[in-house]
This record gives C-alpha cells, sequence and structure tokens, in this order.
C-alpha cells in the first residue's frame, strides 16, 4: 500500500556516526535492531524529534492514525495477527492519556506492545509544564510496566528491556516516557546486553516449566475421566502455532471435546466436529453444558474471567480442575483447581501429549452422546424469513458474510468492536486458523475494531480485512476512515445497523424492564456518503434480497467499503446466561426448543 504523504527518506542517516547520534535517533537504531518495521502514531511538540528522525530514515514505516487510542488498537491488532510487539507513539500529556484506554485494553487481552511517549524536559517535569501530565504514574495500573528515562545513558538499554519485559511470560503493554531533552541530546547507541531485569526473566523462563509430577496427574486424570473437556484461550494463540498444532493433535490423539473462550477462537478448528463452539455468557449450549457436566476440565491458557464462569461456586461444580497457564498468578486466583501446570502453554501441551504417547483413547461414547443431545437444541439457531422484503436478521448477515467469504478463497482477518454484533461474530463466523480473529475481550472496548482493522490490513496488504461492526461502536473511532484513505487500505467495515446500542437494549429489556434509557440513536449519519466523503465507497442492504449482492460486491471492490447492514432493530443475542446464573441456567431465545432435548429439569429457560 502507498502512503500518499510519505517524504523519501534521507540517505544520510545510514552512515551517521554512532557518536553523534542524538536519543531519537538512537531510539530509531534500537528500534530497528529489535526488528520494528511499523510503528502506528501521531505526532506533537514533545515528539517532534523523534518525528524528524523518523523523516529521516527508511527502515522503519510510520503510520499515521487520526487519534492516540487508534494507534494503540491498531497496534495490538498488528501484534495479535503477526505474533510480533506492536509499537506506539505519542506524545505528552494528552497525547499519553489518549493512550490509556489502549493500553488497558492491551493489558487485559495480553498483547505484547510497546508505547513511546513523549515528555516535557526533564527540568520541567513536576513543574505542571504546558501538555505535561504524570504519564508514568498515569499508566502504571495499565501496563505491565513502565519507565521515566532519566539519562541518556539509559535510552538504549531501556528500549531493549521494555521489548524483553512486554514479549517475556505473559504478553502485555510496556510504556517508555521519553523527555524531550533526552531525545534532542546526545546519547550513546551502547551495544546490546542483557540487563539485570531480562537476566530474571530469562532465568524465569527457564525455570517456568510444568512440574513432572503436576503432568503425570494430569495424564492420569485423562485416562479415567468419563467426561473429559479441553477448556482453551487466548494462551494458546499468544503461545504461537505451535501450540495450536500441538492441541490439534492432543484432541486427536485422546477424542477429547474442546471449548474456547472469545479470545481463543482460531487456536481449533471452528468447524470440527471435537469442537463444542465458545463457552460462556453468549457460548453454545453444548458447550456450556459440557462444563457444567464434566468430571474432568483441562484449561489451558485462560484466566476464569467472569464472562465465561458465571457463578463461580456454580462453575463446573462436579470436576476435577488442571489449570496450564504462563502466569503462577492467574493458578487458583478465581477458581481453585487440583493441579498446577505452570509455564508456557505450548511447553506443557508439547509435554502433556509426549507423557501420553500411544495410550488407547478412552471409550467417551457415552459423554459424546450426552454432548450430541445438548447439540440438538441448536442454542445459535434462527429463523430467517427468506421473501425478498424481510427484514434482514444480524445471524443471517454474518452467516452469509461467512459463506461468501469462504466461496473466495482468501485469507480473512475478522476484527469486531464490541456488542450484539461481536457476540454473533463469535457464534456464526468461524475460524480454522489463529491469529485471525481480533477483538476487544477482557476490556470490552467499544471503538476497537476498526482501528484494529487498520493494523491488520497494515500487517497483512493483500490479506481479506473486515470488521464486523455495530453503527454505535463504529462512530467511537470512525477518523480513522481518514487513515484508512491515506494509505489506501482496503478495509471493509461490515455495519449491523439496529439503531441501537445493541447489547445495552438487550439488557435494558430483560433486566430492566424494557426502559429503554439512552440506548436509541436518534440521528446516525448516513454510512454510505460518510464513506464517499472519506474517499472510500458506500453499500447497503435494506432487506433480504439485498443481502447477498452487497456483500459479493463489497467482496469484490479493491479499495475500502462500508457496509451498511440494516438489521432487526429489536434482535436479542441468545443464548445469554444471566449475571448470577450457572452454566446450566441459560435464557434461550423464541428460536429454541430446549424440552426437545429434555434440557428443561436441568434449569435451562426459555424466553
Amino acid at each position: 500500500m502507498t502512503d500518499l504523504a510519505a517524504p523519501k527518506a534521507d540517505e544520510h542517516t545510514k552512515t551517521l556516526n554512532p557518536a553523534t547520534l542524538n536519543g531519537a535517533e538512537v531510539l530509531l537504531r534500537v528500534l530497528s535492531e529489535l526488528g520494528v518495521e511499523v510503528v502506528f502514531g501521531y505526532p506533537g511538540g514533545a515528539v517532534l524529534p523523534i518525528y524528524d528522525a523518523l523523516f529521516k530514515q527508511d527502515h522503519i514505516r510510520h503510520i499515521l492514525v487520526r487519534h492516540e487510542q487508534a494507534a494503540v488498537h491498531a497496534a495490538e491488532a498488528y501484534a495479535r495477527s503477526t505474533g510480533k510487539t506492536g509499537v506506539v507513539l505519542v506524545t505528552s500529556g494528552p497525547g499519553a492519556t489518549n493512550a490509556v484506554t489502549g493500553l488497558v485494553d492491551a493489558l487485559m487481552d495480553s498483547i505484547p506492545l510497546v508505547c513511546l511517549s513523549g515528555q516535557v524536559p526533564t527540568k520541567l517535569i513536576g513543574n505542571d509544564a504546558f501538555q505535561e501530565a504524570d504519564t508514568t504514574g498515569i499508566t502504571r495500573p495499565a501496563t505491565k510496566h513502565n519507565y521515566l528515562v532519566r539519562t541518556p545513558e539509559t535510552l538504549a538499554p531501556i528500549v531493549r528491556e521494555a521489548f524483553a519485559v512486554a514479549q517475556g511470560g505473559r504478553p502485555g503493554p510496556v510504556l517508555i516516557d521519553l523527555p524531550k531533552d533526552i531525545t534532542v541530546g546526545k546519547a550513546p547507541l551502547t551495544p546490546p546486553a542483557p540487563t539485570p531485569a531480562m537476566k530474571r526473566l530469562q532465568k524465569i523462563a527457564a525455570q517456568n516449566r510444568p512440574a513432572q509430577d503436576a503432568i503425570a496427574r494430569t495424564i492420569e486424570a485423562m485416562k479415567t475421566a468419563k467426561k473429559p473437556l479441553f477448556y482453551t484461550g487466548g494462551g494458546i494463540i499468544n503461545s504461537g502455532p505451535h501450540a495450536a498444532e500441538l492441541l490439534r493433535a492432543l484432541a486427536r490423539k485422546t477424542g477429547f471435546p474442546v471449548t474456547s473462550t472469545l479470545m481463543g477462537l482460531g487456536a481449533f478448528p471452528s468447524p470440527d466436529p471435537q469442537f463444542l463452539g465458545m463457552l460462556g455468557m453468549h457460548g453454545a449450549v453444548e458447550a456450556n453444558m459440557a462444563t457444567h457436566g464434566c468430571d474432568l476440565l483441562i484449561a489451558l491458557g485462560v484466566r476464569f474471567d467472569d464472562r465465561v464462569t458465571g457463578r463461580v461456586d456454580a462453575f463446573s461444580p462436579n470436576s476435577f480442575k488442571v489449570h496450564a497457564d504462563i502466569d503462577p498468578s492467574q493458578i487458583d486466583k478465581i477458581i481453585p483447581v487440583d493441579v498446577r501446570l505452570e509455564g508456557d502453554v505450548g511447553e506443557t501441551l508439547e509435554a502433556l501429549l509426549a507423557a501420553w504417547g500411544e495410550t488407547e483413547a478412552p471409550d467417551l461414547t457415552q459423554w459424546w452422546n450426552q454432548i450430541a443431545s445438548w447439540r440438538s437444541v441448536d442454542g445459535f439457531g434462527f429463523t430467517q424469513d427468506m421473501t425478498p422484503e424481510a427484514v434482514i436478521r444480524p445471524q443471517y448477515a454474518i452467516q452469509r458474510l461467512y459463506e461468501l467469504v469462504q466461496e473466495s478463497g482468501r485469507d480473512t482477518f475478522v476484527s469486531t468492536e464490541v456488542g450484539q454484533h461481536q457476540m454473533w461474530a463469535a457464534q456464526h463466523f468461524q475460524f480454522d486458523k489463529p491469529n485471525r480473529w481480533l477483538t476487544s475481550g477482557g476490556l470490552g472496548t467499544m471503538g476497537y475494531g476498526l482501528p484494529a482493522a487498520v493494523g491488520a490490513q497494515v500487517a497483512h496488504p493483500d490479506a481479506l480485512v473486515i470488521d464486523i461492526a455495530g453503527e454505535a461502536s463504529t462512530l467511537m473511532n470512525i477518523q480513522e476512515l481518514g487513515t484508512i484513505a491515506q494509505y489506501r487500505l482496503p478495509v471493509k467495515i461490515f455495519i449491523l445497523n439496529n439503531r441501537y446500542m445493541g447489547m445495552v437494549r438487550q439488557w435494558q429489556e430483560l433486566l430492566h424492564g424494557s426502559r429503554y434509557s439512552q440506548s436509541y440513536s436518534e440521528a446516525l449519519p448516513d454510512f454510505v456518503k460518510l464513506a464517499e466523503s472519506f474517499h472510500g465507497t458506500g453499500m447497503r442492504a435494506r432487506n433480504v434480497g439485498e443481502l447477498d449482492k452487497v456483500i459479493r460486491d463489497m467482496l469484490a471492490h479493491d479499495g475500502p467499503v462500508i457496509a451498511d447492514i440494516c438489521v432487526a432493530e429489536g434482535e436479542n443475542c441468545y443464548p445469554m446466561i444471566p449475571s448470577g446464573a450457572a452454566h446450566n441456567q441459560m435464557l434461550l431465545g423464541p428460536d429454541q426448543d430446549s424440552a426437545a432435548a429434555g434440557l428443561t429439569e436441568e434449569g435451562m429457560m426459555l424466553v
């Protein structure tokens, strides 16, 4: 893709004498040394020396976003889709504070990134200088670690250490606050050398392996279980593609069913018959009922968040629990477990696979028969009126999007905003590879999907990148259409437009007596004209008869597209575990019949 505003690099920086470098030039030299190819950012006074250094080089590409929050979300998706560390560059004061939402989002979802924030000169820190903020203080709870560079000599070592911290153990965001006098003044380009903190990280990594006795206890439980279940999460994806391959191999050898958190989708192929779908608040009936009824729960790279567990005291009440996680502090934090497997989940899977060896898979016929009866409920099922003038149901829109994307055969990355459309996408768009699903899980950040699509498209210029969106979330960072236009990114924005903050409206209907307080959007923009005003293409489907053509045209178009899909305004997302309920107490929608599968006596509720 071409940057319409990018000047050609000044060749003289390739031969600069390291002894004459200023801090900004040292920073870029170290970033290049660490393999950084892309930085997402927005300039301001405190970081102008860094932008000047960027102008003079051609090793690192800069993507100019329209808001600092969007820079972090774009870097998150770049990291999530590539396995690399995302890099963000923002100025002091409001530039840094605008980035905080993205930093918390990355912290919650364990995304490795480094945020470079400008700061006023060191002599002005604490004097309420123009555009000064206590960035390290503000971001301490929003990052895995942060730094304030106080001397030129510490600049290069801190940058190298920051990347090691972001990537090491449980990944996360790290911030480096850079006073302007540090980036303007001379700084030494010190040679790479492990700092004490990096040595500690290496020592922890070497020791942080699952204990053999814990592996043996897990294998013994696997051999004797009658109703086992693999419960998988984003840690498998963070561990790398090899972890996903090991999970598939272990599932094949054992014959165990597999379920996934929202963040783990794609680690195990969604179309596979051993996959029960996503579990949790809006998870599949079979996944939730299997979690509730299993006698062995092996949790791999998950953190037992509340959207999965529901009532903690009723979570998988009769199971022997094994928890594998790279972060020991997560184990026993929410759900007490019987076996702790501390270490990288990829290494844990490798150890389990080796210990299982050629053991014959147990006879799980009765367990799979029970799962089949739960599957027959078809909790994600819906009925679409197929007359051409019929209103589009949002589930059908995503189902058709998935089917037509499959026909295209293109490598596809899907980002989402947050809300009903996010859950419908998780339910109806299937993933058979890791790193293709980009969503805000822990923080649930509206406005995530559009800048995330930017980051994914920058990382994969030839891939199909789709932001499945709601009209309310899209507007949170709609200014990034300018970024898409500037860099000619062929992002597809697929808006399920129901004119409501859909999930807010659903909760108001079900839990607040249908009092729709401030959840309806009175004056939405014309998304077709909005797309055109940002040099893109707008399309609209008003009914079922128009849907397929709009999707086909969107996928065939070689530039950015907003597809405004007008869907049923009052549709709710089911199944749903109400707050304070257990997994076997799901609300099922009007299209489901739990009695047909004999489930009503187990506590499932119809609406």
